[in-house]
């Protein structure tokens, strides 16, 4: 094992997850980290995304190397809510929130583990990878960061999004795709007490049509869920309308498309059954992807983790990242877990020993020859 530094490693974790970064408000991490990046001798483009996304702007970064390969690195910058004034603390090897906070380690983990390997390879003077960094705004609204990123400046043909959680050692090979639907279903008010037969309730027709739905899961690739519904004005109004927000995941695109092909039928059929009207739309958030076991990029990265003395596994996952939408523009790329856990929660932690190991694997990786 090389000699990680892993006081300024956690120190620098620290430090950044105390930087207020919710989706949208990335300005002030964007800057700090260009900063950083140039100070390590990284040459630094500051990428513009459209105001809606963010007041900040994704980065990319470039540090030539004297190995004849070269890797794309990715994290997102931004975190969920909540994740103003974050108070880190440290016990026994584990670093939590306070309590009434998200950590942030999801995904400032993965970005202090790149610094801290790069600031180690140049202490000991190793000889490395050509390093290409792409830091994104905006993951955890939809991926709207590397949707927006301008892919022209990349030269790699292969990347690692550091986004995951679990063991040190897991490679995510596959992910769903996802697909929205937003319905709004349109009935006839009446009065509730006085004649509610001369009424549609939009929240009739609604519960009609999710009992004859496939819906949670649905085989070991695919998900359905109705996640928000929103209606009503009062109890003595048959409900006009209603709103209801959904998606379907699956690692298969054909099964994603049979699955949301079957809830709209059954919306509309069940609208029709009703004399209601609805209104559908229905929008592909990220496609699947999914990369062979003994793809060279994916043996390639197994044998840092085996020369570490870690055993590399590949998975699959629920969930989408920013590697989702790499893949779909033409660049090769998985995810690694740094060991984040409970991520999305005020009870988010992740230990010094896996932020550690995960850099540990960054320099090995980046200086294998």
């Amino acid at each position: 094992m090389t000699t990680i530094n892993q006081e300024r490693l956690i120190s620098h974790f620290i430090e950044l997850v105390k930087i207020d970064s919710e989706s949208g408000n990335e300005k002030t991490i964007a800057e700090s980290l260009a900063e950083q990046l140039g100070v390590l001798g990284f040459s630094v483009t500051k990428l513009p995304v459209p105001e809606a996304i963010s007041n900040g702007f994704n980065i990319y970064a470039k540090l030539q190397g004297e190995l004849d390969d070269s890797i794309v690195l990715s994290c997102h910058m931004d975190t969920v809510t909540p994740g103003n004034n974050i108070e880190p603390i440290i016990e026994d090897g584990v670093i939590r929130s306070k309590g009434d906070t998200i950590l942030g380690g999801d995904d400032k983990s993965g970005i202090a583990a790149i610094m801290e390997a790069v600031r180690t390879i140049q202490e000991q003077n190793q000889a490395h990878r050509t390093i290409e960094l792409a830091f994104t705004v905006h993951e955890e609204g939809g991926l709207q960061g590397s949707k927006h990123f301008d892919m022209s400046h990349i030269t790699a043909n292969k990347a690692i999004v550091l986004d995951s959680g679990g063991a040190i050692g897991a490679i995510v090979t596959s992910a769903p795709g996802q697909q929205s639907l937003k319905v709004t279903i349109k009935g006839k008010p009446a009065h509730a007490g006085l004649a509610p037969e001369e009424g549609i309730n939009a929240l009739t027709v609604a519960s009609d049509a999710i009992m004859n739905m496939k819906l949670a899961r649905i085989d070991s690739e695919t998900t359905a869920n109705i996640g928000v519904v929103s209606g009503g004005q009062a109890t003595n109004i048959v409900m006009p309308e209603l709103y209801l927000a959904a998606e379907a995941r699956s690692l298969n695109d054909d099964k994603l498309a049979a699955q949301v092909d079957h809830m709209v039928e059954v919306f509309n059929q069940t609208a029709e059954k009703h004399g209601a009207q609805i209104d559908i739309q229905s929008n592909r958030a990220y496609n699947a992807y999914s990369i062979a076991d003994n793809d060279p990029h994916v043996e390639d990265i197994m044998a840092s983790f085996t020369l570490m003395g870690l055993t590399p596994f590949t998975k699959s996952t629920g969930g989408g990242s920013d590697a989702n939408i790499f893949n779909e523009k033409g660049l090769k790329t998985v995810n690694l877990s740094t060991g984040m856990s409970k991520v999305h929660t005020t009870e988010e932690f992740i230990t010094v020993e896996d932020m550690t190991n995960i850099t540990e694997f960054l320099y090995t990786y980046l200086t294998k020859k």
